[in-house]
């Protein structure tokens, strides 16, 4: 009920338009939509609107009321939003305010798109980012791939490459389009074990499958799943225990495949297997150790190290137990980045045991006694080492001026494993077992079945 005379105690005319917000009073046009103020889903609600107050707000409902094709009827009907989401974009246009919630913000950042109200598709954003967590961050990023909200996309990868292991068991993960499954998948920066990404997928699969009315089997799993899917778990990474248990159970992959990992398993595989086989560069586990090999730093203030011309950087170095080495952490500078080809080789042959080449943006890491600028390096597969057989590692680098190591330790232990490190015949870059470049080597232990503990 309005009160009589109601505009002398509105000063404003923000008071004013707010009260006019869902009131019949001079009202000229009304929207029908589904559900209620009780979340009624197959109930329609009227919602009163004022065409001026619209238009005013959006180009859209300008052309609408007022274009040369405007709407002549005083009801209108919108299918495609819910009672509560228009609501909120009527609140929004009437007062500047709105409630958002996660019950209606992703139907409000619609509407804010679709009515070209850019500033409340800010607010739906930012109250998006400030309430994203696993449960929910598959959700949000469909909408936000799905609306361009770049931010907002950036924020929701980040927050799966962080907490992989909650984001892909919630129930968003388990309705996400098989389109983004395959990126997930072949995503290298997720932190989760193998195994149980393995197990999220495999799930996603047999709901698939019975969404489709199909038999749960790993013939219809591994279809829906396509090769690129299945191709992309990283299998050789896993213990033998969870690739017996787990991985062979699913029957997604085919009796071929898995007599070739059990021959690998055990060191009797002579082909190449046709999965990655080195761990995902954002999975931090206690596994893998990292061998350091200064007992000094200096930044590219105090001393920087040069590069250009095809030099090359080089070390030699064996190790006293068998073990597999992931990639290097090499020095750069703040704000910089360097375009780096890196190989290892076993001395006295020919062809690397892996390379990498690509461009690195430098980033502050952490060493014993403080931090340095620089990046990790993963090789595509992990590489074994053998005791007492020497490796070489090479790398060209061109970029700006780096930090260095000095005061290099020729023998390190490093969790058990002895590295002992000797001068490159390579290296005219000036990279010495006491000077220069690889602060450290990323590595894991080899156990006695190969490639892990059965």
């Amino acid at each position: 009920m309005i009160e009589k005379n109601w505009q002398t105690t509105k000063p404003t005319i923000r008071e004013r338009s707010k009260l006019m917000f869902n009131n019949d009073l001079f009202s000229d046009v009304k929207f029908v939509v589904r559900g209620g103020p009780n979340g009624e889903s197959e109930s329609k609600q009227v919602i009163p609107a004022h065409k001026f107050v619209l238009s005013i707000s959006s180009p859209v409902f300008e052309a609408m009321f007022y274009g040369e094709l405007a709407e002549t009827t005083d009801s209108i009907e919108l299918p495609d939003c819910d009672y509560e989401s228009l609501l909120e974009l009527f609140r929004y246009m009437y007062s500047d305010e709105v409630i958002l919630s996660g019950s209606n913000v992703m139907g409000v950042l619609y509407l804010a798109k679709k009515y070209m109200v850019p500033s409340l598709a800010d607010k739906s954003t930012e109250y998006l980012q400030e309430n994203l967590d696993p449960s929910n961050v598959f959700s949000i990023l469909t909408s936000a791939e799905k609306y361009e909200e770049k931010n907002l996309v950036d924020r929701c990868w980040k927050a799966v490459d962080k907490q992989t292991e909650e984001a892909v068991k919630s129930d968003g993960f388990a309705t996400i389009e098989r389109s983004l499954l395959e990126t997930v998948v072949a995503r290298d920066t997720l932190n989760i074990k193998e195994v149980n990404l393995f197990k999220a997928v495999n799930l996603w699969a047999a709901n698939e499958c019975e969404r489709q009315g199909l038999t749960t089997d790993g013939e219809n799993k591994r279809r829906i799943l396509g090769e690129s899917i299945v191709k992309g778990i990283r299998f050789p990474v896993m213990k033998e225990v969870e690739f017996a248990t787990v991985v062979i159970d699913s029957r997604i992959l085919t009796p071929e495949e898995v007599f070739a990992f059990f021959k690998y398993y055990n060191s009797a595989l002579n082909s190449p297997l046709e999965f990655l086989e080195s761990v995902r560069s954002g999975f931090h586990d206690d596994n893998i150790h990292r061998c350091r090999r200064f007992s000094r730093l200096q930044s590219v203030r105090e001393y920087g190290w040069n590069y250009g011309q095809g030099r090359a950087d080089g070390i030699y170095f064996t190790v006293d137990k068998d073990i597999m080495l992931h990639g290097l952490c090499l020095f750069g500078s703040e704000k910089n980045g360097y375009t780096v080809t890196l190989t290892i080789k076993q001395t006295g042959t020919k062809l690397p045991l892996a390379s990498k080449t690509g461009t690195f943006p430098s980033k502050l890491l952490q060493y014993a006694d403080g931090g340095y600028y620089g990046f990790e390096i993963l090789f595509d597969f992990t590489v074994e080492c053998k005791i007492n057989t020497r490796y070489e590692i090479e790398a060209v680098i061109s970029g700006p001026k780096s930090g260095r190591g000095n005061d290099g330790i020729s023998s390190v232990v490093c969790s058990g494993v002895t590295f002992t490190f000797t001068g490159n015949a390579n290296s005219n870059n000036g990279t010495s077992p006491g000077i220069g470049q690889f602060p450290e080597v990323m590595f894991s232990m080899l156990p006695k079945s190969h490639k892990d503990l059965k």
